[in-house]
């Protein structure tokens, strides 16, 4: 009778151990019921929530990627960053049902964040870290991309942007660049307002989503990053020779595989365009000029940033018909919307 009882509470304990074992939260889990939100500031706040409870280190690194891909998707930057490297800290494998992601992607995730953030200082530390240790073609590849950013960032003037260019243009013709010969041609184009290094973008790139910026298809969506630089070149893409209201808003320059669009609510309205953030006030002046001349109304606003350095908004509010947005792209300005 006691042998039957020990075994039956044997038995007792794996069954439950089983059950709890299934029952256990995973990082596919959490991600399925924050997609069935309504509002994706409520999705947000449900994996905050509950991403620490989760026990299997897997778990909870795949987890912090996905909330980290949210928040940069709708642009912030900085709390994508800091979830980025939360879980390139955490040593583990790839959970199931997520995307395989390594530790070095992960940490360039968070470089590109801290980058488009204007965050130059962090980005230069992450890539000072281990990652510069890696046997990977790719990820060298990023690093030198990514270090060429962060001084774009630091420079304060076109004269101190030669050299970088210089050294971008030696990069595009590296094969151990190729991986992101794309993205150092539309910087060079971005930066310079060349039309060659677009053409070849539309030449032997075609499909990716640099030649879609150059050739107005999607409009780059802007972020600290791409107005900080000095530019000594008007890049204007080829949108104004299309129908504007055809043109969709992506974030393609600044990611890798994640990039898509502009995540917002289900009621979010459009309530203003954006079309420039500065470091100078009198850039943003310049611009506001150039809008008046145009016949629009901007307005600048400032904002102070976590790193403590202030910068200088310029937006035109929406009008009644909605159509800001495409009077602006047809009128050869880039903006994107931001919503309520």
């Amino acid at each position: 009778m006691k042998y039957g009882m020990k075994r039956f509470f044997v038995i007792l304990t794996l069954l439950t151990a089983a059950v709890l074992c299934f029952s256990e939260e995973t990082a596919k889990s959490l991600a399925l019921q924050a997609s069935k939100k309504d509002d994706v500031e409520l999705s947000i706040s449900y994996l905050e929530k509950n991403i620490p409870s989760l026990k299997a280190a897997a778990e909870k690194r795949a987890a912090y990627v996905y909330l980290a891909s949210i928040l940069e998707k709708m642009g912030r930057y900085t709390q994508a960053q800091k979830n980025y490297a939360q879980a390139a800290a955490i040593a583990a494998g790839n959970a199931e049902g997520m995307p395989k992601k390594t530790t070095e992607e992960i940490v360039l995730d968070a470089v590109r964040c801290a980058l488009c953030a204007g965050d130059s200082e962090t980005a230069k530390s992450y890539l000072n870290s281990a990652v510069r240790n890696s046997s990977s073609e790719k990820v060298q590849a990023y690093i030198k991309l990514y270090e060429q950013w962060a001084l774009l960032i630091d420079s304060d003037s076109v004269k101190k942007t030669g050299e970088i260019v210089a050294i971008l243009k030696t990069y595009a013709e590296l094969d151990s660049m190729k991986s992101v010969r794309p993205k150092i041609l539309l910087t060079l184009w971005h930066v310079t307002g060349d039309k060659s290094w677009s053409q070849q973008l539309q030449k032997n790139f075609k499909g990716t989503p640099e030649e879609a910026v150059v050739s107005g298809k999607i409009q780059m969506q802007p972020s600290p990053f791409w107005y900080f630089v000095p530019r000594s070149g008007n890049a204007v893409p080829d949108v104004v020779n299309q129908d504007a209201k055809n043109v969709e808003t992506a974030r393609v320059p600044e990611g890798t595989e994640s990039e898509g669009k502009k995540v917002s609510s289900k009621n979010d309205k459009i309530v203003r365009q954006q079309l420039g953030l500065f470091k100078e006030k009198s850039n943003a002046e310049n611009l506001v000029n150039r809008l008046k001349e145009k016949g629009f109304t901007a307005r600048i606003t400032s904002e102070v940033r976590p790193s403590g350095t202030t910068y200088y908004i310029v937006a035109v509010d929406e009008n009644k018909a909605g159509t800001i947005g495409d009077e602006l792209r047809t009128a050869g300005f880039e903006c994107y919307p931001v919503f309520e």
